[in-house]
C-alpha cells in the first residue's frame, strides 16, 4: 500500500471515529439536571413572564407596590429580584448594595445629583450598614417616573400602606402565599463571603415557613463560594447557572459535546448575546432544545422591546425577564 493511500485511510478512520463519537454523545439521552422543573413550559406553550425587579418600568422597582401590580394586574408567573442582608439580619430587595438611587435618603435632590454624589463611594448609603427600621423611613418610589415622565410618588408619605418602603423577603412570601401558591421566584443573593452565607441560611429558614415555595424558587449568585454553599448545605433548592457554568454549557452545546457538561443547575439565565471580544449569539433554538433535553429552563434577560420579545417567543424559550411586564403581557396576548 502506498504512503498516500495509507495516509488517506488513517484520515478516514479518524474522521469515522469522530463522527461515531459525535453521534453517540448526541443520541444518548443526557441525564436530567433536576427531576421536576416548574420553570419549564410545555412544548407549544408561551413563555412565562418574569417581572425583573418587580417590573421597574411600570412601578417603583423592588417595592411591594411593584410586586402586587405584577402579580395581580399583569398576571406574571415569576417575580425576579436581588437580595441583600441588612445590618440587623433581614433580607431585603434592592438591585444595588446601596439605596441612594431608589429613595430619598439624600433629601430633595435630583437623581442626576445623586448619581454625581455617589461617584464617591464613601457618600453611598449601603444596606449592610443600615437596620431595617432605618431603611423603612425612606420612600422607594421617590425617583420613579410614570410613562409621562412625572414623579407621581415623590410626595407620598403613607409609605407602608402604599407599598413604597423597602420590601423584605418575608413580606413578599406572606403577601402571595395564600392567594398565589403557584407563583415562582428568581432570586439572586448579592452578598459575598460570610454575609452571603448568612443570607443563604436566612432564606432557607424563611422558606420553611412557606413550604410550597421551597420547590418554586431558583437561587442565583455571582459568587463561587455562595454557589458552593448552596450546593453543599441546601441541595434541595434549585439553582441558576452562574456565569462560568453557563458559559461551559453553551460551549459544550456549541460543539455538540454535551456529554462533557456536568452542571446540575435548573435554569439557564442568559442574555440574547454576549461579548467576549466577538459577539456570541445566544438566542438560538439549539440551545433551548439542548437545555430542555436536560430538563433545564431557558430564561432570557432583560428584554424591554417588542421585537426581541417576539423573537424569543418564536424561539420557544421558557421565560422572558423584563422591566415592562405590561408590554410583554400585551405581546403574549396577541399570540393567544
Amino acid at each position: 500500500m502506498s504512503k498516500k493511500r495509507k495516509a488517506v485511510r488513517i484520515i478516514g478512520i479518524i474522521l469515522l471515529v469522530i463522527t461515531v463519537f459525535l453521534l453517540t454523545v448526541n443520541i444518548i439521552p443526557p441525564r436530567d439536571n433536576v427531576e421536576n422543573n416548574p420553570f419549564i413550559v410545555e412544548k407549544g406553550q408561551l413563555p412565562m413572564i418574569a417581572a425583573h425587579r418587580g417590573g421597574g418600568l411600570c412601578n417603583p422597582e423592588n417595592t411591594m407596590l411593584a410586586f402586587r401590580e405584577a402579580v395581580k394586574a399583569y398576571n406574571v408567573e415569576i417575580i425576579e429580584s436581588d437580595l441583600y442582608l441588612t445590618k440587623d439580619g433581614y433580607l431585603v430587595y434592592n438591585h444595588d448594595d446601596y439605596i441612594d438611587e431608589t429613595c430619598n435618603v439624600n433629601g430633595d435632590i435630583s437623581l442626576d445629583e445623586v448619581k454625581e454624589l455617589c461617584k464617591d463611594e464613601t457618600n453611598r448609603h449601603y444596606i449592610k450598614d443600615m437596620t431595617l427600621e432605618e431603611l423603612r423611613k425612606y420612600n422607594f418610589g421617590y425617583y420613579f417616573k410614570d410613562k409621562s415622565g412625572e414623579r407621581i410618588y415623590k410626595g407620598e408619605t403613607d409609605l407602608a400602606s402604599k407599598g413604597l418602603q423597602i420590601a423584605t423577603i418575608d413580606q413578599l412570601f406572606e403577601e402571595f402565599y395564600q392567594t398565589n401558591p403557584e407563583l415562582l421566584f428568581i432570586v439572586e443573593i448579592k452578598d459575598s463571603g460570610e454575609r452571603g452565607f448568612e443570607a443563604c441560611r436566612i432564606l432557607y429558614e424563611t422558606l420553611q415557613k412557606y413550604p410550597a415555595y421551597m420547590d418554586r424558587i431558583v437561587i442565583g449568585t455571582f459568587h463561587d463560594e455562595i454557589e458552593t454553599e448552596m450546593k453543599s448545605k441546601y441541595p434541595n433548592i434549585m439553582r441558576g447557572a452562574p456565569m462560568g457554568t453557563a458559559a461551559k454549557f453553551i460551549v459544550t452545546q456549541m460543539f455538540k459535546v454535551n456529554i462533557f457538561d456536568n452542571g446540575d443547575f435548573a435554569c439557564l439565565q442568559i442574555p440574547t448575546d454576549y461579548d467576549v471580544g466577538i459577539t456570541l449569539k445566544l438566542d438560538k433554538e439549539t440551545y433551548v432544545r439542548r437545555a430542555h433535553r436536560r430538563n433545564i429552563a431557558v430564561q432570557y434577560w432583560t428584554i424591554n422591546d417588542e421585537e426581541t420579545m417576539r423573537e424569543l417567543i418564536e424561539l420557544g424559550c421558557d421565560c422572558i425577564m423584563t422591566d415592562d411586564p405590561l408590554l410583554l403581557k400585551s405581546v403574549l396576548d396577541s399570540y393567544r
